[in-house]
This record gives C-alpha cells, structure tokens and sequence, in this order.
C-alpha cells in the first residue's frame, strides 16, 4: 500500500494517524507540492484533482482524506472504526461533514493563510472555525468521543486541524472538552504526531 503525502498536510496526516493506530501498514510516497509535483501528469493520473493524499492500495487507488479513511475503515477496520448500524454511521457522516466544511473552511484555511500566505479572508477563516468549534465543545461537554463510545473515523477526521487551530491564530483556551478529546486522542495506542502537534 503506498500513500502519496505531505508531511504537514493535515489531511495526509489523517490517514497516516488512522493507519498508526489501526496497525495498517503503508509506504510513504512524499509529493513535493512546492515543486509542483501534484500537478504533474504522472500523479493526475492517480488524482486528477492534483491535491494530497492519494492511496494507492495494490492498484485500487482512492482520493481524498475522507474517502481513504471510509476505504480504509471498511477495509481493514472491521465495526470499530466505521459502524454499520444506521444511527451510528450517520452521526459518523454528521462529523465528517463539519470536518469538511467549519473545520476545512475554517480552521484549515485559516492555518493555511498563516503559515503557507495562501489568500483566504483570515478573519473570516476564523470566525467560520469557531463555529464549529463550539458545536463540537458542546457535544463534548457530554461525549467522550464524536460519534459512538469510541473514537472512530469521525474523530480521526475533525482532529488534525482543530488540534492545529493555534497556527491558524484560533485559541482554543475556551474550549476545555476539546481540549481534554485532543489529549484521548493523544492517548490512543499507537498515536503518532506531525510538525505543530
């Protein structure tokens, strides 16, 4: 199994964290997106979207963060990682769907602003971010995990960004639950981290 990453991609992040704590083994193929790999004709024929990760399991190739996670989850993950029962899975695409819209609008692009000068409304980014966090903060005020009593690809999908939020100027002081799912999540068997975690 080869992943095509960047090491400080949140999304790419993701899988390799899924990959570490469900004991998936992969080799990592860096892309170079400063060089304009991404973008080259060899590797739009794995994405052609030209964005990172792309996995590439035996032949069978997936892109797109969430997309692997659900591959990856259903391949290899048994029930834990991605329920079938209806309740639990939909509340798993409830989180997935924040992680893809206040998370990546927000908090990603926020960060991205920052740190890679990308041309977003920073301000903006921001404001968008801490809304969901504080539709997380809530739920975690009761919860211990996202979507079931144990992490599954929900909270493998919200953490990378909402866990890098400082970078992107957005404190996460006010959000204690957060705060103490960042640190379960850090705690989890086979845990590993990335640049600015």
């Amino acid at each position: 199994m080869k992943l095509y990453d960047m090491e400080l991609s949140g999304n790419c992040y993701k899988i390799r964290l899924f990959c570490s704590l469900s004991g998936v083994n992969y080799e990592s193929i860096p892309v170079d997106l400063m060089k304009g790999e991404h973008k080259q004709a060899a590797f739009l024929a794995l994405n052609p979207r030209g964005q990172v990760p792309v996995l590439d399991d035996a032949g069978t190739v997936v892109w797109d963060s969430m997309a692997i996670l659900v591959y990856l989850a259903r391949k290899y993950g048994g029930e834990r990682w991605l329920p079938t029962e209806a309740e639990t899975m939909a509340r798993v695409m409830q989180w997935l769907a924040l992680s893809e819209n206040e998370i990546l609008y927000g908090l990603a692009r926020a960060r991205a602003v920052t740190k890679f000068n990308r041309p977003w409304d920073l301000a903006q980014c921001q404001d968008l971010g801490r809304s969901g966090l504080g539709v997380m903060e809530n739920h975690l005020e009761k919860n211990r995990w996202l979507a079931a009593d144990h992490p599954t690809i929900a909270d493998i999908a919200c953490y990378p960004y909402v866990a890098l939020a400082p970078e992107g100027g957005v404190v996460l002081d006010e959000f204690p639950h957060i705060g103490q799912w960042i640190a379960r999540i850090r705690s989890l068997p086979g845990y590993v981290g990335m640049p600015g975690l």
